[in-house]
């Protein structure tokens, strides 16, 4: 439907719509001549009985064919329906129309309207031309309707279904609880709409059926799809608008489109979408929408090549845009008269998608094992990405490694060689990369992607970490093309993340993970592994709200995690609590803690979480059943070589571990490690100053110049929280005051405070006491409240109740509100 016909709601018409009753209400003897224009449903004929009441309350007599009228001035004429009028009708209306005496309104749609028509209008003026209701008259006609306004949400979904069109908007008012939902269609709607449908001659109905199962709203289409003449198809099209069936876009209304599904048999439908779905095949354009309302039809099932097809690619587009459909749409390609062993390795990738990854296994499975089975490789592929998924990283490294030696996909020697390094088996991949004959290999950007990939990982094995870095984010930069259309055990992206994590480079991890999330790379399977990431970077910088937030966002119901998505959410949540020293939610979250990395053997793509989860059981003394997979953790590291950019900051969290746990000796040893590891890079270097500094904290001989110097390297190293507490726990250790206070300032700035003056003022400032601000000053710096009483020379016990008195007299809700609250209050 080409050309805008139907008026956009337009507050000024709805004006002149009033003002037209408010005339002749106020005085019904006045002369009045004009028209009324609306497309059906617009609320022409109720306008016309309104004005109706007004004439007969003031005792003027109302007729609508002007021929039987004796005296124009004594009589109101009030013509419905103008353009339907016998064109014999129109010149005595004509004539009406220039009497200047008479009380004349010609209520019309916009088509048909011949050229006798155009003339009587011509003589009336610009009309009054009815639109919409806009938001506002459907919120009082709710209102009006159910004695009390329903959900904004409600009233916005019943607009949007109506377009605004009030006889619809009526019909759905009647028919509808303002608890029901607007979605599902009235019958009173149907019936309406039916009334407006019968109304229409056949080639118009036609229209409307083909549009709505999914014909372009073209002349040149539905003349070929109803095999009508192209003149008949525009009669047909003008019609409709003039109905009031499309908005003012030119577009069916959802009710239409609803009712018109309902109210056309299947039959026509079915035999209109197999005309189209040749055209969209033929073309290479998409068929989803056409065949979605058939998936439960008998009908379509029936075997037809045309339909197979049909189906076959609706699946396709499924796996994209609507996982939970596409096995239903596979088993209709199948119904239709595909094969169903062609088509298993797909829905193994379909099943995968929509998170059923024990059907996705069972059918990648029956596809590997076949050799006969065509898209085997497409098979390996999905068993290989929900097995490390599933938190089994060595069977998917086997399996990429037999698939390379004996099936051929774009990267497959390079995700094998990825699979391999990441269990630590650095020699195997090696090998496996040596024997590669990709050279004759087409260049596509998966492979370019995946040649990048694995040259990034072993560069960050055996090379510098700064080019490694620059090379996996060229890697995730090639893969955004191919956004979510390739299962893989894990992205370009993801590891470029991890790899920008362990080096500190936060702000290259944040770009790389959300260009990653927007590309929808890895597919929906991977898009929660992507958000957890993303939520990793606020936490290491200490945002511990911001961190929660996108941890929410990303994993709502984390009890349906797979493992290594839960392993990551886990340290995430751990890693807040921690950084919010929050003992009630470490406790809470250590069963999960230990069950995750129970779940998830070491791999090189683990090490970021089990380091906090390390340093998470060490505040909670439950540190001896987390040493076996850490045990595990360094032997695969030992493996590799040690590389400084993956052992570096596992070595640091083992450090804080010791720290917490007070063991001098494991700290040293941790100290050295990072000191071996020094010169490798600048995040290296000042995690070696700052475990030096530790290491004089913990013998109490606290050096303010170099510890504050270290604090400040690991802020610039993207350690921001390490380096507050570095600076916050050196202050509890120094006897001198001075240093003590320069040291607090020195935490307070790393987490992005400004520096406070040494005197609190104002009346929020005086709802503290001198000891209270003390207290509120250490606990905000990290210490718990044992810490905070060894610092001051007082029991725990004591600096709780100081806590609670705080939190009652400052109106805090939580723990967490009173933090807030005494941030706010101490930046004061």
């Amino acid at each position: 439907m080409n050309h805008r016909t139907v008026p956009a709601p337009d507050p000024t018409t709805e004006l002149r719509a009033a003002r037209l009753r408010e005339t002749i209400t106020a005085d019904p003897a006045a002369p009045i001549r004009t028209a009324v224009q609306g497309a059906g449903g617009h609320g022409k004929t109720t306008l016309l009985r309104e004005l109706t009441g007004a004439y007969r309350a003031a005792g003027v007599p109302v007729a609508d064919r002007p021929e039987e009228v004796a005296d124009a001035a004594s009589t109101a004429v009030l013509v419905d329906d103008a353009h339907l009028l016998d064109p014999e009708r129109l010149p005595a209306l004509r004539e009406l129309a220039e009497n200047p005496g008479a009380r004349l309104v010609v209520a019309y749609r916009p088509w048909p309207r011949g050229a006798e028509l155009t003339e009587l209008l011509n003589s009336l003026g610009p009309p009054v031309l009815l639109g919409a209701f806009s938001a506002q008259d459907v919120a009082h006609l709710a209102e009006r309707a159910y004695g009390a306004a329903p959900p904004h949400a409600w009233l916005e979904r019943v607009l949007a279904q109506t377009g605004g069109v009030p006889r619809y908007v009526a019909a759905m008012l009647a028919g509808l609880g303002p608890h029901d939902r607007p979605e599902a269609l009235p019958q009173r709607v149907v019936e309406q709409f039916q009334h407006d449908f019968e109304r229409l001659d056949r080639p118009a109905r036609d229209c409307v059926s083909a549009v709505a199962v999914g014909a372009a709203a073209h002349p040149d289409v539905l003349a070929w799809l109803l095999e009508l003449e192209p003149d008949a198809v525009l009669r047909a099209l003008s019609a409709v608008r003039a109905s009031g069936l499309v908005d003012g876009s030119d577009v069916l209304l959802p009710v239409v489109r609803h009712a018109a599904l309902l109210l056309t048999p299947i039959e026509w439908r079915l035999r209109a979408v197999r005309r189209l779905v040749r055209v969209q095949l033929d073309r290479g354009k998409p068929v989803l929408g056409l065949l979605r309302p058939f998936l439960d039809a008998h009908d379509a099932l029936a075997a037809d090549p045309t339909m197979a097809a049909a189906f076959e690619q609706a699946a396709e587009e499924a796996v994209r845009q609507a996982p939970a459909l596409a096995s239903r749409f596979f088993d209709a390609a199948v119904s239709a008269g595909t094969p169903a062993p062609t088509l298993a390795a797909r829905r193994a990738r379909a099943a995968a998608v929509a998170g059923d990854f024990d059907e996705a296994l069972r059918l990648a499975d029956e596809v590997i094992v076949d050799s006969a089975a065509p898209e085997r490789a497409l098979g390996v592929q999905v068993a290989a990405g929900v097995l490390a998924h599933r938190g089994l990283p060595a069977r998917s490294a086997q399996l990429c490694r037999w698939s390379a030696e004996h099936l051929r996909w774009p990267g497959d020697r390079a995700y094998a060689a990825v699979s391999l390094i990441g269990i630590g088996r650095f020699g195997d991949a090696e090998q496996l990369l040596d024997g590669s004959t990709d050279a004759a290999a087409p260049p596509t950007s998966l492979s370019g992607s995946s040649d990048q990939l694995v040259d990034g990982l072993r560069e960050s094995i055996t090379g510098s970490p700064a080019t490694a870095l620059s090379m996996l984010a060229r890697s995730a930069s090639l893969a955004e093309p191919v956004g979510p259309g390739v299962l893989v055990p894990d992205t370009p992206a993801a590891i470029a993340t991890l790899a920008a994590l362990h080096c500190g480079e936060l702000d290259v991890a944040a770009s790389v993970v959300n260009r990653a999330i927007e590309a929808g790379s890895g597919g929906s399977m991977l898009a929660v592994r992507h958000r957890l990431l993303a939520a990793w970077i606020p936490m290491t910088r200490g945002d511990t709200v911001g961190a929660r937030s996108a941890l929410e966002q990303a994993a709502p119901a984390p009890e349906s995690l797979q493992a290594r998505d839960r392993l990551l959410a886990t340290a995430v949540e751990a890693g807040i609590a921690d950084r919010d020293n929050d003992t009630a939610a470490l406790h809470a979250v250590r069963g999960r803690a230990r069950q995750a990395i129970a779940e998830h053997p070491a791999d090189l793509f683990g090490l970021l979480p089990l380091g906090e989860l390390v340093v998470s059981c060490a505040r909670l003394h439950d540190q001896e059943w987390v040493d076996p997979h850490l045990d595990a953790a360094f032997a695969l590291l030992r493996q590799l070589g040690d590389p400084p950019l993956w052992a570096g900051l596992l070595r640091w969290k083992c450090l804080q571990a010791a720290i917490v746990a007070e063991d001098p000796t494991a700290a040293r040893k941790h100290a050295a490690e990072l000191d071996a590891m020094a010169a490798s890079s600048p995040m290296a270097s000042a995690m070696a100053a700052a475990a030096r500094a530790w290491l004089g904290v913990l013998a109490g001989e606290v050096d303010r110049e170099a510890t504050e110097q270290a604090a400040r390297g690991l802020h610039a190293a993207g350690l921001t929280w390490d380096g507050a507490r570095l600076a916050g726990q050196a202050a509890l250790h120094t006897p001198d005051r001075p240093a003590m206070l320069a040291l607090l300032e020195c935490a307070r700035s790393l987490q992005g405070k400004p520096g406070r003056p040494r005197a609190v003022g104002g009346p929020d400032g005086g709802a503290l006491s001198g000891r209270e601000r003390e207290v509120a000053e250490l606990v905000l710096s990290g210490l718990t409240y044992k810490q905070v009483g060894k610092k001051l020379f007082i029991s725990a016990k004591t600096v709780e109740h100081h806590i609670g008195r705080m939190k009652q007299r400052l109106g805090a809700s939580t723990r967490e509100d009173l933090l807030i609250r005494l941030r706010g209050l101490l930046d004061e």
